[in-house]
């Protein structure tokens, strides 16, 4: 699978030394590498319940959204936006991951037990505009609101 192999070494490229993360990653039996964020792409994590109809959003404006990531039991997904993202990033409610911080990336084409891809990476170093993720979750947010309650 050729678009996995170009995932592999976008992902790769980031670690300290991507020869060494890329075998680890490879051989590991859980499947999952830990990659410093900041440097090519920074991570805003939302809860599951916001992500999901975000995600949906995203995907109906978009052709093809950057890389999303869901953990275990879908409390959280993380969002891959451009570097320098969770320096600026002032809405409550996001966690960010940006320069200085590591996340758990599972394997590209490859089901973990702790998080999973979404959207995967698609190797050209596709990711969510901000502004764009910002407003697909207002628009997400106001189904919600809108949506369930009161009846």
């Amino acid at each position: 699978m050729a678009g996995a192999k170009t995932a592999v070494e976008w992902l790769a490229s980031v670690a300290p030394d991507p020869e060494a993360c890329r075998w680890e990653w490879e051989r590991s039996p859980l499947g999952v590498a830990l990659l410093p964020a900041g440097r090519a792409w920074d991570v805003l994590v939302l809860p599951g319940e916001l992500g999901y109809p975000t995600l949906d959003v995203l995907t109906r404006i978009l052709d093809r959204p950057g890389p999303v990531l869901a953990d275990f039991g879908d409390d959280r997904m993380g969002f891959f936006v451009p570097p320098g993202t969770a320096s600026r990033w002032v809405g409550t409610g996001i966690r960010t991951a940006g320069r200085g911080t590591w996340i758990v990336v599972p394997y590209p084409g490859r089901s973990t037990g702790a998080v999973r891809w979404l959207v995967e990476p698609d190797g050209s170093g596709t990711l969510t505009d901000a502004a764009l993720l910002e407003l697909a979750m207002h628009e997400a947010a106001a189904g919600l609101a809108g949506g369930g309650e009161g009846g």
